[in-house]
């Protein structure tokens, strides 16, 4: 057996990260000497407490190189190494959803030409059983010419890489990292979660309270074998039925147990992902991340920023990196039929604003437009990885025009009516209709539809019956329709301002 393995986010076609020192890592024996050469450049480092960490210094772009790492007596070679970018592509399921699922994504795999993108998806497994490390050593970064690959690889993932890739001129990797359902909290250590988003752990150690590791799991897997015959039942009901709905679905499959107990199996339950996804690629050199998540904390929105921004530390500090980009997008319009408008959406879009605001080197890739009606995942990606990749040219590659959604800047407040300015609305506003979502209040802060007035970048709003404005909202709404976009195409950012007077 070799002394040394080489951590399995490193295979042949994988992508390294131009002009930063690259690490190289993996395990082995203590004490073995490891040596890493690419492209004329070398790093020599020594096992310690069975792990490895070998930095090679920057490098330029290439399409094609060949790696070798040896101890002296055993190596390993890849092959078709590329240098250019590398960005993760994390979050819950509408990051995750599948480029053969989205609109036009078929006519994409089939036609697309001369596509500089190659993509690693991070095995999905959460505990390390008899199947982890088959996933671990099957794992592997795929190229465009793997067809089958590229159909299951990130829809937004990909339109991001693509465009990021044509603009550039350079290879560009992704590693997806994502899951369906997961809240940040899945995606954080335990002790990032500080106040009052400690609650995310407190629940989950208290679901586990007098329960073995082993129970737990065993558990979760009970879990599993019940939901995998609930789905099953779930399909033959909304095929075979006409006019199904949710009440019918219960009564034909029975109760549906999502997410399952708590368990370190489950990849819903807090820190798991982190742990189990993000450590197996920490900490591989990067660009930055981009991030599409937030629906599964929608039931607690009014700590959401707080969450997120625990989250995005914890991230930054596994890379050492507190100035590592990051780019997410604002949650779109969503609203189930049989829902009433909570407007917890809203709320975890003003967080994602905030933080956008807040923490250095950030994007904020605005999609409120791309929602769909009753359906939590839209299907027309492209223009949510066009916005991804409008954020990472403009912030962090020298420059883009149009890149940035008009958002709030500021108000002026008169006796009937308030005047709005903003950022990033030069050439003004484009009104697909009437300009509506818009929402006035008075003292009784009772909000009421306004009218809205456009004077270039200006917009003033009033409404019948309201005197001395203290409250004024942008989109305050689960769904509705967007008609206000700046000039570049990039719809008006949803936003609130209210003032006690």
């Amino acid at each position: 057996m070799p002394n040394f393995k080489v951590a399995s986010v490193f295979s042949n076609d994988m992508v390294l990260q131009r002009g930063k020192n690259v690490n190289v890592f993996g395990t082995g024996e203590n004490g073995t000497r490891i040596t890493v050469t690419i492209c004329g450049k070398r790093a020599v480092c020594t096992v310690r407490d069975g792990k490895w960490l070998a930095v090679l210094p920057p490098m330029a772009e290439i399409d094609s190189a060949e790696m070798y790492i040896t101890d002296g007596k055993d190596s390993v070679v890849f092959y078709n190494v590329a240098v250019g970018e590398v960005w993760i592509a994390g979050g819950q399921s509408n990051m995750e959803y599948e480029l053969c699922s989205c609109t036009g994504g078929e006519e994409h795999i089939e036609n697309d030409r001369h596509i500089n993108v190659r993509y690693y998806y991070t095995p999905k497994k959460t505990v390390k059983d008899e199947d982890f490390y088959e996933y671990e050593n099957n794992s592997a970064w795929r190229t465009f010419e793997d067809k089958e690959s590229v159909r299951h690889w990130s829809a937004v993932g990909y339109f991001f890489a693509k465009e990021l890739s044509e603009r550039l001129g350079v290879t560009v990797g992704i590693i997806g990292c994502n899951w369906g359902g997961s809240s940040a909290s899945t995606w954080m250590k335990r002790e990032y979660a500080q106040g009052e988003t400690a609650i995310y752990f407190e629940e989950y150690d208290k679901a586990l309270e007098g329960k073995t590791e082993e129970q737990a799991v065993a558990e979760y897997r009970e879990y599993q074998a019940y939901h995998a015959e609930w789905e099953r039942k779930s399909a033959e009901y909304y095929n075979n039925t006409a006019d199904p709905d949710w009440d019918g679905c219960l009564a034909y499959c029975g109760e549906n147990k999502y997410p399952g107990p708590p368990s370190p199996a489950n990849p819903m339950s807090p820190g798991v992902l982190h742990e189990s996804m993000l450590e197996r690629v920490c900490p591989y050199t990067l660009a930055g991340f981009i991030y599409y998540q937030g629906e599964s904390d929608d039931h607690r929105p009014e700590m959401y920023y707080t969450l997120f921004t625990q989250m995005i530390r914890n991230w930054r500090e596994d890379w050492r990196d507190d100035t590592l980009p990051f780019i997410c997008a604002q949650l779109p319009m969503h609203r189930y039929a049989a829902d009433e408008d909570r407007k917890n959406w809203c709320l975890i879009r003003e967080a994602q604003m905030r933080a956008f605001n807040t923490i250095k080197n950030m994007g904020i890739a605005v999609i409120i437009d791309c929602g769909e009606f009753n359906e939590i995942h839209p299907k027309n990606k492209l223009p949510v990885g066009h916005r991804f990749a409008l954020q990472a040219l403009a912030r962090f590659y020298g420059g883009c025009d149009g890149a940035n959604a008009p958002v709030f800047k500021s108000a002026v407040w008169g006796t009937d009516s308030v005047e709005l300015s903003f950022k990033h609305a030069k050439g003004g506003f484009e009104v697909k209709g009437e300009p509506t979502g818009f929402e006035i209040c008075g003292e009784d802060k009772n909000y009421v539809p306004a009218k809205a007035i456009i004077n270039d970048k200006l917009i003033t709003v009033f409404a019948e019956g309201v005197t001395e404005p203290r409250g004024v909202r942008y989109l305050w709404t689960n769904y509705g329709d967007v008609t206000v976009y700046g000039k570049y195409g990039l719809p008006l950012a949803p936003f609130r301002a209210e003032i006690d007077r």
